[in-house]
């Protein structure tokens, strides 16, 4: 078992090789053998390209701006935008900057197909909108392939729902980045839980 998240040494920043704990995965010099093997090709080139952008951008650059960055880096001229509904206007403005920075962009909103729930068997009371006689459901499935149509060479995905963003990662054929995450109670700062985790978010996170 792997408890990265529980090291206080993080010796492996450093290449103290001596200093890791018995189960870092440091420590399986196969398995990381095996693992440095697969950076090639694509692969190879999105690492030195991420690389790049974070030590030349490093503290200066936006995420927007190193999504920017990266896709030059690559010669990605083809970007498909994956967004939901609830952040439509963000999109948008996503998309105005992506063009000016002269992308062909394809945009794909989370309701494409106009498939009703009733399809994945949710009944209306279990709709978010119990009163409504048709809600669409969320088409991420839908999403992916209507942008694999396109042979985008890069996906970004923005503000899809927890299980949603799941499988469009999954369908997708070209290369994927977040821009954004869902969190409707926290203005889609997830990690503002994590910061109050040990005061105001204490007993919501850590009562059964």
């Amino acid at each position: 078992m792997y408890t990265c998240d529980l090291c206080e040494k993080y010796s492996c920043t450093k290449g103290e090789v001596e200093l890791l704990p018995t189960n870092c995965p440091c420590r399986e010099l196969e398995k990381l053998e095996k693992i440095k093997s697969l950076y090639k090709d694509e692969e190879l080139k999105i690492a030195y390209n991420s690389a790049l952008v974070e030590s030349e951008g490093y503290c200066q650059l936006t995420r927007i701006q190193e999504i920017i960055d990266f896709a030059k880096r690559m010669n990605y001229k083809k970007i498909g935008l994956a967004f939901c509904l609830g952040l439509s206007k963000e999109a948008k403005t996503f998309g105005k900057i992506l063009r000016y920075h002269g992308f062909q962009v394809n945009s794909v909103i989370c309701k494409s197909g106009g498939v009703s729930k009733n399809f994945i068997g949710i009944e209306k009371e279990k709709q978010v909108r119990p009163y409504c006689e048709f809600e669409a459901m969320c088409n991420p499935i839908g999403q992916a392939e209507f942008l694999n149509s396109q042979n985008t060479d890069f996906n970004i995905l923005l503000g899809l729902c927890v299980g949603h963003d799941t499988l469009f990662i999954k369908h997708s054929d070209a290369p994927i980045t977040v821009f954004a995450v869902k969190d409707r109670v926290l203005g889609h700062n997830p990690l503002a839980a994590i910061y109050m985790a040990e005061g105001y978010y204490n007993k919501k996170l850590f009562n059964k």
